[in-house]
């Protein structure tokens, strides 16, 4: 993801970003790329800025009041970030246009109202003392971030940072720069002093080492792969234990019980959705369907019909439902997961992909795999893309073992109308979000966070994610008797 994780765009060169166009291999834009240099200048600037505090010690009503000027104004060019986002990652326009864009509007105002109120804590002292828990703004913080959700992600990690009072550093993806830098530009026009926030597009191994490695930055929130996030870990500890919070992989099971037919189409649409919304490239993508062996084979049967009837095309037609991968190298990875897993005996349902598609774009048709080997990629690892594997299951306890059988532990559903066995298998999953009888990752009044491999440090969304934000600071007070 963001520091080379799960996808990178292609370059020429390490000075500039060539932001291409997934559906078509074109030329989006040309970005000068951040320096280590850069990035040392940056935060130096903004370390000037927390100290001066222009924007740290705004009474924050006042900071509130700015962050609701940018989410009205990311209103105003709303369709202007969803088409960037959907040119720069391939994404449908429609997702971005109903889901992406309006949740990070919602993100930022929903923080900017609730930054008045995270409050402190009153100890329970004697009589001649007072004991204060206060919280306060880290100072330089900083976040990288992944190509799948630019802006929505930017919008999680902007909101409670600059709500809190602190200075933010964000490194964009690389192949997904473009709606980040636009809205440090709507920032600018709601009144965010300068060097409040700052987005420095480059590459993971130059930026986003920087980040990480900066004696500067004392929190660091970062959304990828686990393996990029194991050597963020890595340099923050390595340099001045900067705080970090990680946001990583997934294996997310969909767990349906003997019942969950009585769903209907209700069903089958959660279910494609979880497994299909942004081509699979989604890190709580449902992704792994567990179902009761008495109705596993009319499941396989009503799910491969609608992932067939998925329109897959150009992104920027509002009907299409899949358009390509984020490069041909996400494509590579994903189809050779599957023939891999067709070569050890796994069954693979695909209706294929329909002619006239860009000969440059990386499609790859929504695909279902049952009958995987144990072990094999499709089931163990997260591919990133379109694809499912079905598994059977004939008891809750096998369902939960099953759902458990990953190193993630980030999301999972769980589908039955029977409400003591929905309450069962969601204390038994081991991930840090569980829904039940539908795909969410909840709203934005709820934590989200991983489990296991999936997240460390921190949640995002809700008042939680203020504490990746803040410090506590206790303050004693010892009165004196006259």
């Amino acid at each position: 993801m963001g520091t080379g994780g799960r996808g990178m765009t292609t370059v020429e060169s390490r000075s500039v970003l060539r932001v291409l166009n997934p559906t078509t291999g074109e030329l989006n834009s040309t970005i000068p790329a951040t320096t280590a240099e850069d990035v040392a200048k940056a935060a130096e600037q903004a370390q000037q800025v927390f100290d001066s505090g222009v924007w740290s010690r705004l009474p924050v009503r006042e900071r509130s009041a700015v962050l609701l000027r940018l989410a009205g104004l990311m209103e105003r060019d709303a369709e202007l970030l969803a088409r960037l986002d959907s040119e720069d990652a391939g994404k449908p326009i429609s997702e971005c246009r109903e889901g992406d864009v309006p949740g990070a509007i919602e993100s930022i105002r929903w923080f900017a109202e609730a930054a008045d109120k995270v409050f402190g804590r009153v100890a329970p002292t004697g009589f001649d003392s007072l004991g204060l828990t206060i919280r306060e703004p880290i100072g330089v913080v900083a976040a990288i971030l992944p190509w799948n959700y630019p802006l929505a992600m930017t919008a999680w990690k902007v909101g409670p940072a600059l709500a809190a009072g602190n200075c933010l550093l964000v490194k964009p993806a690389e192949a997904t720069p473009r709606s980040a830098l636009h809205l440090t530009a709507l920032a600018a026009e709601a009144g965010l002093p300068d060097g409040v926030l700052t987005v420095l597009p480059g590459y993971g191994p130059v930026a986003g080492t920087a980040l990480a490695r900066s004696p500067l930055v004392g929190a660091l929130s970062f959304t990828g792969s686990t393996d990029t996030g194991r050597r963020i870990l890595k340099d923050a500890a390595e340099t001045n234990f900067k705080r970090v919070s990680l946001e990583m992989g997934g294996k997310s099971p969909q767990v349906l019980m003997a019942d969950a037919l009585a769903y209907g189409d209700e069903l089958i649409d959660g279910m494609i959705e979880a497994a299909f919304l942004t081509m699979g490239q989604n890190c709580t993508a449902g992704s792994r369907i567990l179902v009761h062996r008495s109705i596993a084979d009319d499941v396989l049967a009503r799910f491969t019909v609608a992932a067939r009837d998925l329109v897959i095309g150009d992104p920027a037609d509002p009907r299409t439902h899949i358009g390509p991968l984020i490069n041909r190298a996400a494509f590579d990875r994903v189809a050779g997961a599957v023939e891999a897993a067709r070569s050890a005996g796994a069954h693979i349902h695909t209706a294929g992909l329909p002619d006239g598609l860009p000969s440059r774009g990386a499609y790859y048709p929504p695909t279902v795999v049952t009958h995987a080997p144990e072990g094999s990629d499709v089931l163990t690892k997260e591919l990133f893309g379109p694809v499912v594997t079905l598994q059977t299951f004939t008891s809750e306890t096998e369902a939960i073992a099953l759902a458990n059988a990953t190193a993630y532990g980030l999301a999972a559903s769980v589908w039955t109308r029977d409400l003591d066995a929905a309450l069962r298998l969601a204390r038994g999953i081991q991930a840090g979000v569980v829904s039940v009888n539908s795909y969410s990752e909840g709203d934005i009044t709820t934590p989200f966070g991983g489990w296991k491999e999936s997240g460390f440090g921190g949640a995002e969304k809700s008042t939680n994610a203020f504490e990746q934000w803040t410090r506590e600071k206790t303050v004693w007070i010892r009165s004196r008797s006259r």
